[in-house]
């Protein structure tokens, strides 16, 4: 019946359409549930099947009563994602049907991210030079090829393989961008080499005559216009010595607080002449100047001065150098030992020789074509030329109209000048000259870097500020955390106030030397914050900084400032100290700095006395006390005060400690008794006395820090 009756809508179907079907399943009495998985099953009953396939002619045997027909699992999801959002009626079938187009999917560019900058890639240096590339400059930084040559794009550079030769100013901007320092190196190949001239820097202890030895071979008197009478700057010039030959000198300071002067000097030098005094010996600052001549790995030639005086003992001075390490010639050594006397100009002729003797056996020789290679020594501001900077070159020729980075500085070069002040066009090895037309001030101690273009010395520049400025930030970070650090004893802090100071000086090296001397004098009271430095003139708005931050304004080798200035200064309550002497500038830093500190309350014995006799009151009322005991006592030593502790000795050991209670004399109520007089003394609640009892009166006093400034010139803060 079913197959009649869908043969006559013209349907073909087979026995498993007819039987899946819905509405024929019904004609013949099948049911429709849901299988535990989900599909759909169809059950048969065994007579409504048998009856069908009767009606049909068909024989069928005894089987299984119930034949199942179902989909899998998967299927019917697979069919449920098909058909989902598709409308069933309109879909076309067949080669021509519309395709569903999927959206694709958008992944964003991740680009490769720079590595962790470690601490040790931040302390690391890494050396360049003039044609490294980009693969042996990421082995180098630790660093992928593909970060370094984004680094290049991002700086202008044409980027065609990782193995084409890069410029050394280039390669520093990558450097910096990663986060390490860097080290230049250069090449002499194919350059021409020739002699030059010596460098030396003449070092030694305060006051034994370094100055007035150079004034001696210069024929010139430089050490009578110091300031006190000793060097606080780097003098930097050239000597042409009666042989004819010419020798760079350079003249350190001797005080203590110059040390940064001295470690520059034995960094550019080629040869050190150790001066030391005849009649003084071996001190703190030669010792030091000899452990800046070994650091930099240069010779030394030993100069005796004062050898005329009658109280000289150069041969003390020997022995005294040869327990310090030093191997003399006379000892087997090799080095050479002159004396030699500034005043008498005696021994002159022998220093010389061995100057030049040296340096024949170093064989000095210099590259003087191409770049120049110099080191600042020396920079000031000047009021009509600007900033200007000594420098020595050390390969190559400078020549005036290039362009050039100092540091963290730019400029082109304006003019050049030896040290005489002659305007000359070009500075060759070994000359020491003043550059002009930079646009800041360079630090003491900073390379001069020549470049081709403006655009990249700007680049430069920049790029080696920020790296300043980043390194700065993590320090004061690393500062804060060191501080913030739990200590050991966290149950006592002292007490501690700030001393903000403002530092002018005339030079950058003696803005740095005087602001590491002041360091010097922090401790444990006071600390002292050097808010700001500065080149030049005190200005007013050094003035108006001081006065916002409640600082001291130092000026160092400075003019004083017009009377406006000074003027302003006294109104905001804002103190100028000026000096020319490092040694009266710390003294009177000291002493503020003494003034400025807190102290310690300390216990003192303010005197003692002696029980001679014991009296006692009775029948006191109870509002009044009760009964008490007085001593009698004589006043041994220092005073006694009634607002003062009392301490009760019995052969040597404490007894009692309490507040006095009363303090008479005469029958009088006393504030203080002075040595030699006798008193009735009552200390609240204590009736313990026996005759011959010592009683010492206790006073509580702020003990100030105390300044110390030894014989070689180093200051110092001691606190009790």
């Amino acid at each position: 019946m079913a197959c009649r009756a869908a043969g006559k809508r013209g349907i073909d179907v087979g026995l498993t359409r007819v039987l899946t079907s819905p509405s024929l399943g019904h004609a013949v009495g099948l049911t429709s549930r849901t299988s535990l998985d989900g599909a759909s099953v169809r059950y048969i009953p065994e007579s409504s099947f048998s009856s069908f396939l009767q009606g049909s002619g068909h024989h069928t045997t005894k089987e299984s009563s119930i034949r199942c027909f179902h989909a899998s699992r998967e299927l019917w999801a697979r069919r449920k994602n098909d058909n989902q959002g598709v409308d069933l009626k309109t879909q076309k079938k067949g080669k021509f049907a519309k395709r569903i187009k999927k959206p694709p999917v958008d992944a964003p560019y991740v680009p490769p991210k720079l590595k962790r900058i470690t601490k040790s890639l931040q302390d690391k240096t890494i050396d360049i030079f003039e044609g490294m590339t980009t693969v042996e400059l990421a082995k180098r930084t630790g660093q992928s090829v593909i970060t370094l040559q984004e680094f290049l794009v991002n700086l202008g550079e044409k980027v065609v393989s990782e193995f084409d030769p890069l410029k050394i100013d280039v390669a520093e901007l990558v450097v910096m961008e990663v986060g390490a320092n860097v080290r230049r190196q250069h090449s002499n190949e194919g350059s021409e080499i020739l002699p030059r001239p010596v460098v030396v820097t003449v070092m030694g202890h305060v006051d034994h005559g370094k100055t007035s030895l150079l004034d001696a071979l210069r024929q010139t008197s430089v050490a009578a216009k110091e300031a006190g009478g000793i060097t606080q700057h780097l003098g930097a010039f050239v000597v042409s010595m009666p042989s004819g030959a010419s020798i760079t000198f350079l003249d350190t300071p001797g005080h203590a607080a110059f040390s940064a002067m001295r470690a520059r000097g034995a960094a550019v030098t080629d040869l050190v002449v150790l001066v030391v005094a005849a009649d003084d010996g071996v001190m703190p600052q030669t010792l030091e100047a000899i452990s800046h001549a070994k650091s930099a790995n240069v010779p030394v030639v030993v100069a005796i001065n004062k050898c005329d005086k009658p109280s000289a003992n150069p041969e003390r001075v020997k022995l005294q150098l040869a327990s310090e390490g030093f191997l003399l010639e006379e000892m087997g050594g090799d080095i050479q030992v002159v004396e030699v006397s500034a005043v008498t100009k005696t021994g002159l002729d022998n220093l010389e020789e061995a100057i030049l003797l040296q340096a024949e056996m170093m064989e000095l020789k210099a590259r003087v074509d191409g770049h120049a290679q110099a080191y600042v020594v020396e920079a000031k501001l000047d009021k009509g030329r600007g900033p200007l900077a000594t420098a020595i070159v050390k390969a190559g020729t400078l020549v005036c109209g290039q362009h050039v980075v100092v540091g963290s500085e730019w400029g082109r070069i304006r003019a050049i000048r030896d040290m005489s002040g002659k305007l000359t066009e070009r500075a060759r090895p070994a000359m020491p000259v003043v550059i002009e037309g930079l646009k800041g001030l360079p630090m003491a101690g900073d390379d001069v870097t020549v470049v081709e273009t403006e655009e990249r010395a700007r680049m430069l520049s920049a790029g080696r500020r920020r790296k300043y400025e980043k390194d700065r930030l993590r320090q004061i970070m690393e500062q804060r955390t060191e501080t913030n650090e739990p200590s050991e004893d966290d149950s006592v802090v002292p007490e501690r106030t700030e001393m903000p100071l403002i530092v002018k000086a005339d030079v950058q090296g003696t803005v740095q030397a005087v602001t590491d001397a002041l360091r010097t004098l922090n401790s444990p009271q006071v600390f002292v914050n050097v808010v700001h430095v500065g080149v030049g003139p005190i200005s007013q708005s050094d003035v108006d900084l001081a006065q916002a931050c409640g600082a001291y304004i130092v000026g160092f080798n400075v003019k004083s400032p017009p009377s406006s200035i000074s003027q302003a200064a006294i109104q905001a309550g804002t103190k100028i100290m000026q000096h020319q002497v490092i040694y009266h500038l710390l003294d009177e830093v000291g002493n503020l700095i003494v003034d400025k500190a807190p102290g310690t309350l300390e216990t003192q014995v303010a005197g003692e006395a002696e029980v001679l006799n014991i009296f006692e009151l009775r029948g006191r009322s109870k509002s009044a006390g009760g009964d008490i005991k007085i001593a009698g006592c004589r006043v041994m030593g220092g005073h006694f005060s009634k607002s003062s502790t009392m301490r009760l000795l019995r052969s040597g050991e404490e007894v009692f400690e309490g507040p006095c209670a009363s303090l008479k004399t005469n029958k009088h109520d006393v504030e203080l008794v002075e040595k030699g007089n006798e008193c009735g003394l009552v200390i609240l609640g204590c009736n313990d006395f026996q005759i011959g009892d010592v009683i010492q009166c206790l006073e509580q006093v702020v003990r100030k820090p105390k300044l110390i400034i030894s014989d070689n010139g180093i200051a110092r803060i001691e606190c009790y």
